[in-house]
């Protein structure tokens, strides 16, 4: 998700029309501007970017009727990620976006301890100026993610119009996104609806977990089964919501985890091993399909990933297991 999504130096003005006390305005201003993150907002009100009545605020502001916040969105200042010529399996691409197959194994943006050959380094060089200014730093806009072990459909935006716009699809849930999981154990439902609120874990800080409590925010995955294999499901998931690790966190709530996830199903997948003697190597899920309207065109663009060698090694041991 981007962090600033208007154009560079745009200034915004909001009257608000009513009073909201029990919000906080970075909430408020998230909802209004769901390209950005709630802490980029955060940060920019901390930093003197956005105001009320011309004065700061902080973040925990309640918005009141009759105020005016005004927003001002920084220029974008160089990128800090260097341009490498990693290559890309690009889907699809025009002067808007590119809709690329995510290997396995690539992480989406830099971060400690992976601040090189990251997917944002092969589009700067990919992309070779014709970038969007995410977070006040140009770099290729990265509308969604996909963990590092998960492959398939992801889709970049090259400038700010692209990236605001495919990112209230994201956030309008009218993005189709389906994909593809080896669940661990045979699910016995061919088809069902998986709607429990998600939040991070109370104690495992890096987990996420189902929550029925303040902190659980509303997540919907559907499911229908497309293969019994042995000991294990071939599952096609179709995410609703966006919310972290989704479907990892919803099919291991229903008591089938993705094979090889360490984090919510190192137990079942060592069972797995055990009776099959298949050792899934990461995360076996697929972005498969992915399908938005053309911000441009308004056509709708439906586009698909062929799995990995990996997923189809896993699927070829547990037929004939």
């Amino acid at each position: 998700m981007l962090d600033v999504p208007l154009m560079p130096s745009r200034k915004e003005t909001l009257l608000l029309e009513r009073s909201l006390p029990g919000e906080r305005l970075d909430t408020f201003l998230r909802k209004k501007f769901p390209a950005a993150s709630r802490s980029a907002i955060h940060r920019l009100i901390e930093q003197g970017y956005i105001k009320v009545n011309g004065k700061l605020v902080k973040p925990t502001h309640s918005p009141r009727a009759g105020e005016v916040v005004e927003v001002e969105w920084p220029e974008a200042r160089p990128a800090e990620a260097q341009p490498e010529d990693i290559p890309l399996d690009i889907i699809f691409e025009d002067e808007c976006l590119l809709v690329l197959n995510k290997p396995v194994g690539l992480v989406v943006h830099p971060a400690a301890g992976n601040e090189e050959h990251t997917l944002v380094n092969a589009l700067l060089h990919h992309c070779e100026g014709e970038l969007s200014g995410i977070g006040g730093v140009a770099r290729p806009g990265i509308v969604h993610r996909l963990d590092k072990e998960t492959s398939g459909c992801l889709v970049v935006a090259k400038n700010d119009d692209t990236h605001i716009a495919l990112s209230n699809q994201f956030a309008g849930r009218t993005v189709e996104k389906i994909y593809l999981a080896i669940l661990c154990g045979e699910l016995p439902r061919a088809e069902g609806n998986i709607r429990a609120a998600i939040a991070r874990h109370p104690s495992h800080r890096k987990r996420m977990a189902v929550r029925d409590d303040d902190e659980g925010r509303a997540a919907h995955t559907s499911y229908r089964v497309l293969e019994r294999l042995k000991e294990s499901t071939l599952a096609e998931a179709t995410l609703h919501t966006g919310r972290t690790h989704q479907i990892r966190v919803h099919f291991q709530h229903l008591g089938y985890p993705l094979a090889g996830d360490a984090t919510y199903g190192q137990r079942q997948t060592k069972r797995l091993a055990e009776l099959t003697g298949y050792e899934a190597p990461r995360v076996m899920l697929h972005a498969h399909k992915l399908a938005f309207m053309h911000p441009r065109s308004g056509k709708k663009m439906n586009f698909t990933a062929p799995w990995p060698a990996d997923f189809e090694d896993a699927l070829r041991f547990l037929r004939q297991a």
